[in-house]
């Protein structure tokens, strides 16, 4: 057993090159297939071959499984009450019902609604203002941050896992011995949540041609609207861009320390003010409610500020500019109700409640 005056200079020598070094680490590892004797999803979407994984954690059945325990233990809050799953419900594509979630240590709202985590494997700058760069550096914010998880003092927190045999046993598993360490602490979650994708809903087993599978003609319509007025952003078998952008919300933005200036508050430009993380429309039927404060309760209240509640600032984006000035989409309401109908067919149901990605059975 490791003492805990040598695990807390470890882990202290560990913080700073995991901060610096995981952040900078690009994908480049080997991909990873389905239906190979390895962990990861069923399908993936219509057009993608491979998992990306990058070179300094690649996936393995033992790393996942750590992250997965890891994910859905309440040991990595400061008073070992509170999880990532307390605000990531599986069924709710790993987000939240509420507007701004109290479910963290301190019962404090936080300043953004939970983001769903799904598709995180295609994923660059991460957080609704891209304030990580990657997976492996994500999980670090919520660890630390004094309203979710709470830990102030890291080097304490792996003392802690330290002395549960369990976790001793689950990290030198997945990272051989000696394997309890921050680093890898961040790597086995970035493992688990670079599996959570979604690609099996009505609409993956049409476009796969499955037998019996098919859109309704409302369905199709539905379609053919997204890809005609919500493209831009919602482009792709992702259905995001992965890119920022206003969608005129607000029309006067924060000071430079202030989460509502958007990735403004990262890039320090007022050219991005107000811009935010286009989310997925994967499973959005499930992910109630919406924007990055979830200020829209219902999806039918997001297509109504779309057709009339846009706001003009500095930063709109053009593509919201209609011919006659105002901001907003041109929809007529038979075209909103078949977007709608559309969106239900994104629901992955097999993804919402996957036992795989659910709690661990106790050992």
């Amino acid at each position: 057993m490791v003492s805990p005056r040598a695990l807390r200079r470890a882990v202290a020598g560990l913080l700073l090159p995991v901060l610096l070094g995981a952040c900078g680490e690009e994908p480049g590892g080997p991909p990873l297939h389905p239906g190979e004797d390895e962990p990861g999803p069923r399908h993936l979407p219509a057009g993608f071959s491979s998992l990306p994984t990058p070179q300094g954690n690649p996936l393995t059945p033992e790393g996942v499984a750590l992250g997965r325990w890891l994910f859905h233990s309440p040991s990595l809050s400061s008073t070992g009450q509170v999880s990532c799953a307390s605000c990531h419900d599986q069924a709710r594509a790993f987000s939240d019902d509420a507007a701004l979630s109290r479910r963290g240590v301190t019962g404090q709202p936080l300043a953004r609604h939970t983001p769903p985590l799904v598709n995180l494997a295609w994923v660059g700058e991460l957080f609704w203002d891209g304030g990580m760069k990657n997976l492996e550096s994500l999980s670090l914010a919520p660890l630390t941050h004094p309203d979710e998880l709470g830990q102030a003092d890291l080097p304490a927190l792996m003392e802690r896992l330290a002395a549960q045999p369990e976790a001793v046993r689950r990290f030198e598993a997945a990272f051989g011995p000696g394997g309890l360490s921050l680093s890898n602490l961040l790597r086995a979650l970035a493992q688990f949540q670079r599996t959570l994708v979604s690609a099996d809903s009505r609409y993956d087993r049409w476009r796969r041609g499955e037998p019996g599978e098919a859109l309704s003609a409302q369905e199709e319509a539905g379609l053919a609207l997204v890809q005609r007025h919500c493209a831009p952003c919602h482009g792709t078998e992702l259905f995001t861009d992965n890119a920022f952008h206003n969608n005129g919300l607000d029309s006067r933005f924060g000071s430079d320390t202030e989460v509502t200036r958007g990735r403004g508050r990262i890039t320090l430009s007022t050219e991005d003010d107000g811009r935010y993380k286009t989310p997925t429309l994967r499973n959005v039927t499930r992910s109630a409610p919406y924007m990055h404060d979830g200020r829209l309760a219902t999806l039918d209240a997001v297509l109504e500020h779309y057709r009339h509640g846009m706001v003009p600032s500095a930063t709109l984006d053009p593509l919201f500019q209609r011919g006659d000035g105002a901001p907003g989409l041109s929809l007529e309401d038979g075209e909103k109700a078949a977007i709608l109908a559309f969106l239900e067919a994104l629901t992955d149901e097999s993804f919402l409640t996957d036992s795989r990605l659910g709690p661990p059975e106790p050992e």
